[in-house]
């Protein structure tokens, strides 16, 4: 089958932008330069600029022209969650506010459950010396719940995974997303005893198992000044907090 023309023209520049030959965030090459260069129309330039855009290798400005993306899509980076209190583990304290079966059908569709089958939601609070840092609300389907061991027993979902069940969620596939909100919502602000309108760092965290089964979404606000996390990528380290 005949490889269409735009695709091997993408395939091309983006090996380019693969092995370095543009920094990030370098201007790239005009369409008119790739016309001349390739000998094809400009739809087709047009066409595989696109794809390039659309994978996250390229951003296209109005009136400025194609440069290529700062982010770091498609590259090996390993990222760490700094626990920056490591040396106070002794004074660590997690209290499970609260334990309920849920029927919500967004979540059970987030969980990947049918409308027979409810999950559980814990919400947690850490503490170091007695300052709360961390909010967890944490969605569990209910084959991973024993429910008459009461919610006391949940301080830790990792434990009971690990204990109850063989599972390891520290080494299951999961996808987390970070932002700050500012302010901080209501109710984190007050189980957090924040003061005023400061940020915090609104953490969700969905982990599948190999089997495809959700084991957890987790939603967690963590106090700003808790937060520091390590990127590390073949160029080196960079450190954000």
């Amino acid at each position: 089958m005949r490889i269409p023309k735009y695709q091997l023209i993408e395939d091309e520049l983006r090996h380019e932008i693969q092995n370095g030959k543009f920094g990030t965030g370098d201007r790239f090459y005009s369409e008119a330069e790739l016309v001349a260069r390739y000998n094809v129309s400009s739809i087709t330039v047009i066409h595989a600029i696109r794809d390039l855009v659309s994978m996250g290798y390229l951003v296209r400005y109005q009136g400025r022209g194609t440069f290529v993306s700062r982010s770091r899509k498609h590259k090996l980076v390993e990222f760490t969650d700094i626990e920056i209190f490591a040396n106070h583990w002794d004074d660590e304290r997690v209290e499970v506010l609260s334990m309920e079966e849920s029927f919500n059908p967004v979540m059970r569709a987030r969980l990947g459950l049918s409308e027979e089958e409810s999950y559980y939601t814990f919400e947690r609070v850490r503490r170091i010396n007695d300052e709360a840092f961390l909010v967890i609300e944490s969605h569990i389907p209910s084959r991973f719940v024993i429910p008459s061991r009461g919610k006391d027993y949940y301080t830790s979902i990792y434990r009971r995974f690990r204990e109850d069940f063989g599972l390891h969620l520290d080494d299951e596939h999961f996808i987390e997303q970070d932002s700050i909100v500012f302010p901080a919502p209501d109710h984190a602000t007050k189980l957090l005893g924040l003061q005023g309108n400061v940020p915090c760092v609104r953490q969700e965290k969905l982990t599948t198992l190999s089997d495809g089964q959700v084991a957890e979404h987790a939603l967690s606000y963590k106090r700003w000044d808790y937060f520091k996390i390590e990127f590390e990528t073949r160029d080196g380290v960079f450190t954000q907090s």
